[in-house]
């Protein structure tokens, strides 16, 4: 688990073995036994190591798989991947309950949905969706002083 999450962290941000360990303030060697699985990293260096590539400790030492394709790299803060959905023949698809809690989705709450032509669909609760429009117009109407 941990493991693979170091390697994989590690060849994403494109460092080297000996630079994350300059980075914690340990030895090459010492890096090594944690990605072969030799030794693990006590909680400072987890949570060091959880600094340098912004994701939390708990998906630092998780292993996560998406529908049983396999392992994906822990997301960043605040980014999450929460498996996947099927749409229906009516076009109609099932938020996560996980995802419904979190976010405080119900039933019938209108959800505006945004999309990107090459990165995909986002939705976004209507309320805070027209909030941040709101506030961009207003932001948009103010005039600088002469």
């Amino acid at each position: 688990m941990l493991r693979e999450n170091l390697i994989m962290l590690r060849n994403i941000h494109g460092f080297s073995q000996e630079e994350i360990a300059g980075k914690i303030g340990i030895s090459r060697q010492a890096y090594a036994k944690w990605e072969s699985g030799a030794t693990v990293p006590d909680i400072e260096k987890c949570m060091r190591l959880a600094e340098i590539y912004d994701v939390t400790i708990d998906s630092l030492v998780k292993t996560a798989t998406i529908d049983g394709k396999g392992v994906i790299p822990p997301p960043k803060v605040g980014k999450n991947i929460w498996g996947s959905v099927a749409i229906n023949d009516r076009g109609q698809l099932v938020i996560p309950k996980e995802v419904r809690e979190k976010f405080g989705l119900t039933g019938g709450q209108r959800l505006i949905v945004l999309t990107d032509d090459k990165e995909g669909i986002a939705l976004i609760p209507a309320e805070l969706f027209e909030k941040k429009m709101r506030q961009a117009l207003e932001y948009a109407s103010v005039q600088p002083e002469e």
